[in-house]
């Protein structure tokens, strides 16, 4: 079943002589449960295209279906709204956490805005289940890079979406935070979430299902990571 399809997706920023096509008549199917990560190199469109897919960003012309539901450019700013709630979890490189407010705050802060009840509780066990138990009350400058990811992680599945988008998730991270980073991501995976990731990290590529690449704005080439499923057999 896709969650997923995309036709002819076009993106244009600026006019005239310094008009540049972001997007270039992509056309992408994701499955759900899928772990996808898009790669290539700064100005290939791999952004902007995860910005559209999490509705942060419109689109000029093509088709996008979401769950079944096609949206366009003239969806409304309220549904689109709606839908990141509901349906999107997001993770970015610099983590976007707010520095004044608590880890356990920064936590609660969609389920606020979703009017989700319980919200502190949810918020507390999520950051347990993540390892921060002990850190619940400190504020972000009080913790590691890997520990604001982590939080950045748990605020996103606050809401239960069915999808993550991380954006470079472990591009501001050493070593070892980024492979602790990586083993949840591919738990939540395995538990059955949609993840799609831009990244330049070969160990978050290693552990996706298809690994897609682009170059000018265009998709240029698809390949599924054959490793991975000979492991999944091995298992």
């Amino acid at each position: 079943m896709n969650i997923i399809e995309i036709k002819n997706l076009t993106k244009i920023y600026g006019k005239g002589h310094s008009k540049i096509k972001a997007l270039n008549r992509i056309n992408l199917k994701i499955k759900k449960g899928e772990f996808l990560a898009i790669v290539g190199p700064s100005g290939s469109g791999k952004s902007t295209l995860l910005n559209i897919i999490g509705c942060l960003d419109n689109f000029d012309s093509g088709i996008y279906i979401l769950e079944g539901k096609k949206l366009s450019r003239n969806t409304s700013a309220n549904t689109l709204s709606r839908i990141r709630r509901e349906k999107i979890g997001f993770v970015f490189q610099n983590f976007n956490l707010l520095p004044r407010v608590s880890a356990l705050h920064n936590v609660m802060l969609p389920a606020i805005y979703s009017g989700l009840k319980g919200k502190k509780e949810k918020a507390k066990k999520l950051l347990k289940k993540l390892g921060l138990a002990k850190r619940i009350n400190h504020r972000p400058n009080e913790l590691s890079g890997g520990e604001q990811q982590r939080v950045a992680i748990a605020r996103a599945l606050i809401n239960d979406p069915t999808i993550i988008l991380a954006d470079e998730p472990t591009g501001n991270l050493d070593t070892k935070s980024s492979q602790e980073i990586m083993k949840i991501l591919k738990k939540l995976n395995n538990e059955g979430t949609t993840i799609i990731a831009v990244t330049h990290d070969e160990s978050i590529s290693k552990e996706a299902d298809r690994i897609l690449k682009m170059r000018d704005g265009k998709i240029i080439q698809q390949k599924a990571n054959y490793l991975k499923k000979s492991i999944r057999k091995i298992e």
